[in-house]
């Protein structure tokens, strides 16, 4: 955690830096059994909103000072239900600031994993807090470090049927036997259809080509690294929009390979500082884990971003390039087993608008 003062301390900062492991059911995560379409869990959530925050000054001190401000927000359902996308504007008494939540819902474990990216800090996004929903609340936990100590923490959805639902965050510093509630946010909805929030002026352009529905032919290599030319095709959807002002955007895919339909979302965000775009991907079918980001940017209309992850052992870069036209767009991934030496084409997707 950075060090700040108290009272600069942000909503980044209290998502969890480490996984719940076996200590889920000692801190009470609900544990849910059987047929629930958990399609529907934030369907009560989709559409724009008005925010009232209530925040604790400081934290984990005994004060009782709280500062009051207000935020928009819009939320939109992705992973055909079992993931959404919300987009926040934070009016701090120091500053507004943009961030992101993401959700997605593993039917392995029967829990929800939520993610936070400040606008701020857009080169990496927090290990998740975990939980679900029992009749008109939701749970969620994780564990964290702050002043040094370790601490619990519980965000909790409250009335999410109601004309006001509203969000609470508390630490614990006992393992959940007392709590602190430091922030609560109430929604007040404006609008039933999500639309994006305001655009920033200094909004980087290079991923407005993409925003819009697609028509999508996809072309899979069947196997990697083993000279193999066998490939797979599939058609798909995919649906873009932009987060954090413009800062980011949003891509929710659905691939309907042979096997079955497989849905997954990008999220790219944007960099003032290195002038680099960061592209993270979470597959509908490991829903709990988003992968390594590859990183870069455009030059001459033409977008390049590398990464590095280790596959079977190896060390394996991977290398996607953005082209586009005004009605269509190609995304091409390519992996290297030796430092980047030599290059296999592995997918190639081409958009239709």
């Amino acid at each position: 955690m950075q060090h700040e003062s108290p009272a600069c301390l942000t909503r980044r900062h209290f998502i969890t830096r480490a996984t719940l492991a076996g200590s889920a059911l000692a801190i009470g995560i609900p544990v849910f059994a059987g047929p629930v379409d958990h399609s529907r869990d934030w369907r009560w959530l989709v559409g724009n909103w008005d925010v009232f925050h209530r925040r604790l000054k400081d934290r984990l001190v005994g004060s009782n000072e709280w500062e009051e401000f207000g935020g928009k927000s819009a939320l939109w359902l992705t992973l055909n239900g079992l993931g959404t996308i919300d987009d926040n504007i934070v009016e701090l008494p120091g500053g507004t600031y943009r961030g992101v939540t993401l959700r997605a819902f593993d039917p392995a474990t029967g829990k929800w994993s939520i993610w936070w990216i400040d606008g701020r800090d857009p080169t990496s996004i927090d290990v998740p807090v975990v939980g679900g929903f029992e009749g008109d609340h939701g749970t969620f936990l994780g564990r964290d470090v702050l002043k040094g100590r370790p601490i619990v923490m519980r965000f909790r959805w409250q009335d999410i049927h109601s004309s006001r639902p509203w969000w609470e965050q508390a630490f614990s510093t006992d393992e959940g036997a007392t709590w602190e509630v430091n922030w609560r946010n109430y929604f007040t909805r404006t609008a039933s259809t999500p639309t994006p929030l305001p655009s920033l002026a200094d909004a980087p352009k290079d991923f407005d080509f993409l925003v819009g529905r697609w028509k999508v032919r996809h072309r899979k290599l069947k196997q990697r690294f083993a000279n193999s030319g066998e490939w797979e095709t599939c058609d798909g959807t995919f649906v873009n929009w932009p987060v954090l002002g413009g800062h980011a955007n949003v891509g929710d895919n659905a691939m309907e390979f042979p096997s079955g339909t497989v849905r997954g979302i990008g999220f790219r965000t944007f960099d003032a500082a290195s002038r680099q775009w960061s592209s993270w991907w979470l597959d509908g079918r490991n829903p709990s884990v988003i992968g390594s980001p590859v990183r870069g940017g455009f030059s001459n209309g033409v977008g390049t971003f590398m990464g590095e992850e280790m596959s079977q052992g190896r060390r394996v870069q991977t290398r996607v390039l953005w082209t586009h036209t005004s009605h269509s767009a190609r995304w091409e991934q390519s992996g290297s087993v030796d430092g980047g030496v030599t290059w296999e084409t592995n997918w190639v997707s081409d958009y239709t608008r």
